[in-house]
Parts: C-alpha cells; sequence; structure tokens
C-alpha cells in the first residue's frame, strides 16, 4: 500500500539554511532519505519552495482566477513530501517519524486512494 507524509513545519521554527543547524537538517534529510532508499520503501520525495512562490488556482462561474501565495493562511506550511510502498499503516507511520521535521513540525500521513 502506498502512503504519502505531508511535511508541515511554521518558518519560526524551521533552522535556516544558513546556520549550522540548518546545515545538520540537511543532513539528516540526506541520510533518512537514503535509508528509505536502501529500505525500499521510497517511491517519491521532494522539498517544496515556499510559500511566497505558490499560485492558488480557483474557477469560479466558469471563470479561472488565480492569486499568489496559499490558497489558506497557516502557522505550519506544506514543506514537502514523501511517498512510502509498504505493507501497513504503522510501516509508514515508523518511517514518517524518521523524518527529520518530526522534531520541530508535523507530519501528516495518509492512504493514497486507489481507483478500479
Amino acid at each position: 500500500m502506498k502512503y504519502m507524509a505531508l511535511i508541515y513545519a511554521s518558518d519560526e521554527a524551521t533552522p535556516k539554511y544558513d546556520t549550522p543547524e540548518g546545515q545538520q537538517m540537511f543532513q539528516d534529510y540526506m541520510a533518512v532519505t537514503a535509508r528509505f532508499q536502501e529500505d525500499g520503501v521510497m517511491v517519491s520525495g521532494d522539498a517544496l519552495e515556499g510559500v511566497e512562490m505558490a499560485t492558488t488556482v480557483r474557477i469560479r462561474n466558469g471563470k479561472t482566477e488565480t492569486m499568489d501565495g496559499p490558497f489558506t493562511e497557516t502557522k505550519e506550511q506544506l514543506g514537502g513530501y514523501y511517498i512510502f510502498d509498504v505493507e501497513s499503516l504503522d510501516e509508514a507511520l515508523r518511517y514518517a517519524a524518521m523524518i527529520p521535521t518530526s522534531k520541530y513540525g508535523t507530519i501528516e500521513v495518509r492512504p493514497l486512494k486507489v481507483f478500479d
């Protein structure tokens, strides 16, 4: 079964890349990604650019509307994801707990819907 681990954190809680903490977090992500690949559970995963790069699209009354930024204003923002191919939710949760952001943010785990 495939599960997506959505990685959320606030800007305030996220270590900045140019700090020792940010560099350590980057190394931790490289290590955990290698682990997921070695264990054969990683289908895909990527980091996202910041919300300042987002564009939201909606269609209302037949008209396409776009606006800069995310759809909702929230303290925690989606920063990336992993997709795991594992046997159970428990296994997906075990891998999600290894994601470095789980120490200061939130990891949401959801099964991917299968359409027959």
